[in-house]
């Protein structure tokens, strides 16, 4: 069975920037040290919300475990809009 993550979050346009630097390193090293390749949208209707995707993943407790890890590490909290919050949902293959 894979796994599928879908995390969605908002960030403010003045932290745009730096938000998408950091998700971008934040997924070279779970690309190195998970082996899964992880993609960055924008909501095609309102900029300021995001999704990461994650697919094919085969240790789910193992990726959400090196992915809160580096959340924490880079700070991406900090750069979202003040008083939300990542939300992640994950779906399985049939």
């Amino acid at each position: 069975m894979t796994l599928s993550f879908y995390i969605y979050y908002r960030v403010p346009a003045q932290n745009a920037e730096r938000a998408r630097a950091v998700v971008r390193e934040l997924q070279r090293e779970l690309a190195g040290s998970a082996g899964i390749s992880g993609r960055l949208l924008r909501r095609r209707d309102d900029e300021t919300t995001w999704m990461e995707i994650y697919e094919n993943v085969q240790d789910g407790a193992r990726f959400e475990a090196e992915l809160a890890k580096l959340v924490e590490r880079r700070g991406l909290a900090a750069l979202l809009v003040p008083g939300s919050s990542r939300k992640q949902e994950v779906f399985r293959s049939f």
